[in-house]
């Protein structure tokens, strides 16, 4: 007699998990509604996407700058690294993802500054930053935003820093000439179609360094 072939069973999620989760895609949603070229996206990135962007992230080493907070997700996975919340800041100038985060991530300053002008809030000093994070839209952006996020992205950054971004294309999200210009280097860190939609990582990086 055959045995029965096993059924695979439905991991539940717990109900607070569900709950966050759902609140994240709701407010996400209607953040896409109000702005759809600032927000780029219906959905929030997911956790395997927000653990290629914070790889590099050493926790025993200096600060972490967050552009572009949205509802937390690469913030849950920068402070997951161990790395200390005072040592983290996040840029969200979107009032009500500012305010979510702040409900979320009580110990993690969250500033409502425009990342081309981030240094005029930060509580830490250009030069003392390992890793920028990214989750800003730089595909909805022209080529002036780009030049004015990189520039103080790079000024808040100590030599060796980075610029971590990700991209819903196979390319990098900056043109060839800019980076040039800005004297960068960008390097393809992963991929993952586990995300909607699939995304690229890239890390961008002062040249010679």
């Amino acid at each position: 007699m055959q045995p029965k072939p096993k059924r695979s069973r439905a991991v539940a999620l717990p109900r607070s998990e569900f709950r966050a989760r759902a609140t994240e895609y709701i407010d996400f949603l209607g953040a896409w509604l109000k702005k759809p070229r600032q927000t780029a996206s219906v959905v929030p990135s997911s956790r395997y996407l927000a653990r290629l962007m914070v790889r590099q992230i050493d926790p025993q080493d200096g600060r972490v700058l967050e552009l572009g907070g949205g509802t937390g997700v690469f913030t849950r996975a920068i402070l997951a690294t161990g790395l200390p919340p005072e040592r983290l800041e996040v840029v969200e100038i979107n009032p009500s993802f500012a305010r979510g985060l702040r409900r979320h991530f009580p110990h993690v300053s969250v500033l409502e500054t425009p990342a081309q002008i981030v240094s005029t809030a930060t509580a830490g000093e250009p030069g003392e930053y390992q890793t920028v994070v990214s989750g800003l839209p730089l595909l909805a952006m022209d080529r002036h935003m780009h030049v004015d996020i990189l520039t103080e992205a790079f000024r808040m950054l100590r030599p060796g820093g980075s610029f971590v971004q990700f991209t819903y294309s196979m390319r990098p999200p900056v043109s060839r000439d800019i980076l040039d210009w800005l004297d960068l280097d960008v390097v393809r860190v992963g991929q993952t179609v586990r995300n909607f939609p699939p995304a690229t990582v890239f890390r961008f990086v002062r040249r010679g360094e």
